[in-house]
């Protein structure tokens, strides 16, 4: 179980952020990049296969910071954006089921019997069978080998039912992580990790089939609700592979400003306090606190953390970011749970959508 920290500077915390990287993330969505998502007036832009934006639900003159006593961030909720595109992607599969009389399937690689990573899959599994994706699940033993491992894999990229691959993370230690997710086609990860897409999001003029699922999620709730990206200043805190290090990519694609913080920064509280918007990818609570954030600034909590109440002995769900503090400060704020995690998981499904249309030769 994660421990509560409340540390003021990131130095020096690289053994304690190794022990306590269990951040549980939905994290496993992308599509084909459209251009919304590229970033815009890019050589390497196309044309989004569907659109998954809802009107914006936000103006951007409501995320005004305001020099009162009484001032309070707006709360960039997730769940009617996430709502948004999943009814757009069960559309779009009910259409092909009618059209074509095929649809997607999303394959689960899960090794061993951890509790956490069952019931990740259930709650994806269930997101899948109400847009009408089909999943299967595939299970392997603790002490599997790894060449086990890798033919399940390599028996899934070959099956041209299915469009989309996620091996459930974390692997058993005996088992080379990184060799594992190498083998996974590119046109098939839909987690969006594979180095091909990961080199392919770096690279401008390069289009990878991907975008890593909270990275997207990120620029999805900026956009939707009217925050501008293009010539503004972010710090993001954390660079790990999942949201960190491709949101960085992401956000540069936007024409941002990045600053990408780690356990050897120096003074991250003073390039924080300089951004314009903050993104959080550390998986220990509480470190941002409020005078690390700039008046009217965004943040955007992609931290998701076990925290034991005190007083009453029950788990709670809890951010990177100190909420209390940082509302008072910050122009809008997502909430944890309820802000990137519910669009994290949408984006699952528009990414097996895309997938399937590619597959199908549906432009």
């Amino acid at each position: 179980m994660r421990k509560a920290f409340h540390l003021h500077s990131l130095s020096g915390i690289v053994a304690s952020h190794k022990t306590l990287r269990k951040v549980l993330y939905l994290h496993s969505f992308s599509s084909p990049p459209s251009s919304t998502f590229l970033g815009p007036n890019l050589p390497d832009v196309w044309v989004p296969r569907h659109n998954t934006s809802p009107p914006h639900t936000l103006l951007p003159q409501s995320l005004q910071w305001t020099d009162n006593d009484d001032h309070s961030a707006a709360i960039l909720e997730g769940k009617p954006i996430a709502n948004h595109i999943k009814l757009k992607v069960a559309d779009e599969i009910r259409r092909m089921k009618s059209d074509i009389g095929k649809f997607p399937k999303l394959a689960f690689v899960l090794v061993g019997d951890r509790r956490d990573s069952h019931t990740f899959i259930h709650l994806k599994s269930k997101a899948c069978e109400k847009v009408g994706i089909e999943t299967v699940v595939s299970q392997l033993p603790e002490n599997c080998t790894e060449n086990e491992l890798l033919d399940v894999v390599s028996g899934l990229n070959d099956d041209q039912d299915v469009h989309g691959i996620i091996v459930q993370l974390p692997l058993p230690q005996h088992l080379d992580e990184e060799r594992i997710m190498n083998i996974v086609s590119p046109e098939k990860d839909v987690d969006g990790f594979h180095p091909l897409n990961i080199g392919n999001l770096a690279r401008s003029g390069r289009k990878p089939f991907f975008i890593p699922c909270a990275s997207r999620s990120c620029i999805e709730l900026l956009l939707n609700h009217g925050i501008e990206i293009r010539g503004k200043r972010v710090a993001i805190i954390g660079r790990g592979k999942i949201a960190g290090l491709p949101t960085s990519l992401l956000l540069q694609r936007h024409h941002a400003t990045v600053s990408l913080l780690h356990a050897y920064t120096k003074n991250p509280e003073r390039i924080t306090s300089e951004a314009d918007i903050v993104v959080t990818d550390v998986g220990i609570p509480n470190i941002v606190r409020g005078d690390w954030i700039k008046k009217g600034a965004v943040v955007i909590d992609m931290g998701t953390n076990q925290v034991k109440d005190p007083s009453s002995q029950v788990f709670r769900v809890t951010g990177d970011v100190c909420f209390e503090e940082a509302v008072k400060v910050a122009s809008a704020i997502t909430p944890v749970p309820g802000g990137i995690g519910p669009v994290t998981v949408s984006m699952l499904l528009s990414n097996t959508l895309d997938s399937a249309k590619r597959a199908f030769g549906i432009v």
